[in-house]
């Protein structure tokens, strides 16, 4: 039989990718949206799946609507994606971000448990929880959040983890470090990076404004990462999963890898801004996805330069498309 799958929050770059893989697949793919009516689902659109799943709109933070949702749709499986997703926006909006990444992954539990569902539930949490990190980090690293994005992704985490002994759930969370695409925002600070150097390039602009470049992060692409999540749900038994390339690098590297990709030296072009840095922030973070590569058979193939010349390429491709229009 057909499965079905309900992603909270496809609208976004991990829901519209998931989508499309699960749609590829032959899956019945159900989304929400917090207005269906008037969001742009432009992300659906790009990737060529809008008007291949059925969109409800729902709100994380309202049981009711998460109850109605589920029960209407009774999935076999359920990506929680959604909430407040840029840990900078996090230290302006704290208590927004902490509704929407606390509270929206118990309404889906508590929903599954008093509807004594056999549905398998994904959901996304991330590397911010672990903080600055000396070595890789493992499912087994303490965590020790620097935001209010990562206060509340732990929450969640350790959330899913009491369902899942507690109540006998199959639910897993997906610990997540850094990974991008062209859907991104460009208020993300990689795609912004790209932008301003694209911007430069064609004379647009003289220089791009940036925060801390000391910091260190693993970055990845989000098509991989989201082909994790789908083999976290197949595994036989529930289990949580550090995804992440394994390699990490500076945002200075990244600065110049994506200016040198349109011949530019970032030096020139590059200004830091006091406004742009963080009250705190994460200095070093790494992951170790060995657990997923032993267990799930999951590695991810692209890495920073990867990343950096697939979002270069996308952004030439757009403004080229836009010119011709």
């Amino acid at each position: 039989m057909t499965k079905r799958a309900l992603i909270f929050g496809i609208s976004g770059q991990d829901g519209a990718l998931l989508a499309r893989q699960l749609v590829d697949r032959g899956y019945d793919v159900h989304g929400t949206s917090r207005d269906k009516e008037v969001s742009a689902f432009g992300n659906l659109v790009a990737v060529g799946v809008h008007d291949r799943v059925k969109l409800y709109s729902a709100s994380l933070t309202d049981f009711r609507s998460i109850f109605q949702v589920i029960s209407d749709s009774m999935p076999d499986e359920i990506y929680n994606l959604a909430g407040q997703s840029s840990v900078g926006l996090s230290f302006g909006q704290p208590v927004g971000t902490l509704d929407s990444t606390i509270f929206g992954p118990l309404n889906i539990l508590e929903t599954m448990r008093l509807l004594k569902l056999k549905t398998r539930l994904y959901n996304a949490c991330s590397s911010e929880c672990f903080g600055n990190t000396e070595g890789a980090a493992a499912e087994t690293t303490p965590f020790n959040p620097r935001s209010p994005y990562g206060v509340g992704k732990a929450a969640a985490f350790w959330t899913v983890a009491n369902y899942r002994e507690a109540y006998g759930l199959f639910a897993c969370s997906g610990i997540l470090f850094n990974h991008d695409s062209e859907l991104r925002p460009r208020r993300f600070v990689t795609r912004k990076i790209v932008t301003g150097a694209a911007d430069i390039a064609e004379k647009k602009a003289d220089s791009v404004q940036l925060g801390n470049l000391k910091i260190a992060r693993d970055f990845g692409w989000a098509s991989e990462h989201v082909d994790a999540m789908t083999r976290m749900l197949a595994a036989p038994s529930p289990d949580d999963y550090v995804i992440a390339t394994g390699e990490t690098n500076t945002l200075e590297s990244f600065v110049e890898q994506a200016f040198a990709y349109f011949g530019l030296d970032w030096r020139r072009h590059v200004e830091i801004s006091e406004d742009l840095l963080r009250p705190t922030d994460i200095m070093h973070s790494a992951g170790d996805p060995g657990k997923a590569r032993r267990v799930l058979g999951w590695q991810a193939e692209i890495r920073m330069k990867g990343v950096v010349q697939r979002l270069a390429e996308s952004e030439l491709r757009e403004r080229h498309a836009m010119r011709s229009q």
